[in-house]
């Protein structure tokens, strides 16, 4: 256990017997990066900032029941993730998280190493905004898990120690919802299928 876990351990220790002053040092520990999980799944600040603030809420509510099987960022993950899906479900929304752009590899897109023209700037924000209505019309439990695997670069298994899912579970939604936004951005004419090809696919694009 590295000195940054053993302060955290340390911090949630205080917190669970009581010590505020220890909870608020892990709130702006993780406010942060809390906030960016919230904004990418609701798509807009005053709705990230409500379930970010539940999410912390409910931290300290239940930190009595934390076991620690993970970690209590891990956990965080998934109070401030699961309090983005009620809020999606409870007012009905359906907005897309701003600024999202997925993996090249998984979108097949080609992206160049030189600056990009003012004509590849506009193709690529015109892309980006596609990207955003196609999550829009993603459930919320499908965009949850994109957006942890693509924004935030979870592997499989800490995106199931997050949600609390099994790993399979894990793999069937976010193979589904690549499936549907790879679907929405074909009708949008902004994304074209790969070329058809013997050659091996690269490693990691499946």
């Amino acid at each position: 256990m590295n000195d940054e876990q053993t302060r955290e351990q340390q911090l949630v220790t205080a917190a669970r017997d009581g010590d505020e002053s220890a909870f608020e040092t892990l709130v702006r520990l993780y406010e942060k990066r809390v906030f960016a999980l919230t904004l990418r799944m609701c798509g807009d600040r005053e709705d990230a900032a409500e379930a970010a603030q539940e999410a912390f809420l409910a931290a300290w509510q239940g930190l009595a029941f934390f076991r620690g099987d993970s970690s209590f960022s891990t956990w965080l993950y998934r109070l401030a993730s699961n309090a983005c899906v009620d809020l999606l479900r409870r007012e009905g929304r359906r907005r897309a998280a701003a600024g999202t752009s997925l993996d090249d590899c998984e979108l097949n897109l080609d992206v160049a190493d030189t600056a990009p023209s003012p004509q590849d700037e506009a193709e690529r924000r015109e892309l980006r905004e596609a990207i955003e209505r196609g999550l829009s019309a993603l459930t919320p439990e499908h965009r949850q898990v994109l957006v942890l695997r693509e924004m935030h670069q979870l592997s499989y298994d800490e995106i199931a120690r997050t949600l609390d899912l099994d790993a399979g579970t894990v793999k069937s939604r976010i193979s589904r919802a690549r499936k549907q936004l790879r679907n929405f951005l074909l009708k949008d004419g902004n994304f074209s299928p790969p070329p058809t090809s013997k050659e091996p696919e690269k490693e990691g694009c499946k």
